[in-house]
């Protein structure tokens, strides 16, 4: 009786990690992109940089939603990083196929060309819904 009962518990245990590993996969996934700029970049390549980010979302499938930003904050807690790129994806898997997606590269090839960018901060983060 024991063993049926530890079985079961198993068994129920097992199930609920499937579907809680199942649901993970498909919830959207935000990424979170913060730039720190070289001192003395221009303004007008900073705007292209935003420009060519922000055309991203019609150009490659699986993004949810795009917003930008500039640090605000009164903290004073950014590090020298000033601007925010925030790309939801559908899920972790639009999120995967993002990354070397080839409208995806071209966008760091033009970072590299303008040669502006200090340091970045990226994290991603599921959205539980």
């Amino acid at each position: 009786m024991k063993n049926n009962v530890r079985f079961l518990a198993f068994a129920i245990f097992s199930m609920l990690a499937a579907v809680s590993t199942a649901h993970a996969a498909e919830d959207p996934v935000r990424h979170i992109v913060a730039f720190k700029y070289k001192e003395g970049a221009a303004e007008s390549d900073i705007h292209q940089v935003t420009s060519a980010f922000r055309a991203l979302q019609n150009k490659i499938p699986g993004i949810a939603s795009y917003e930008d930003g500039i640090n605000n904050s009164p903290e004073g807690l950014n590090k020298g990083f000033t601007h925010v790129y925030v790309v939801t994806f559908d899920d972790a898997e639009a999120r995967d196929e993002y990354l070397p997606h080839p409208e995806h590269k071209k966008f760091v090839a033009l970072m590299e060309e303008l040669d502006i960018l200090e340091d970045v901060f990226v994290i991603d983060y599921s959205i539980k819904e």
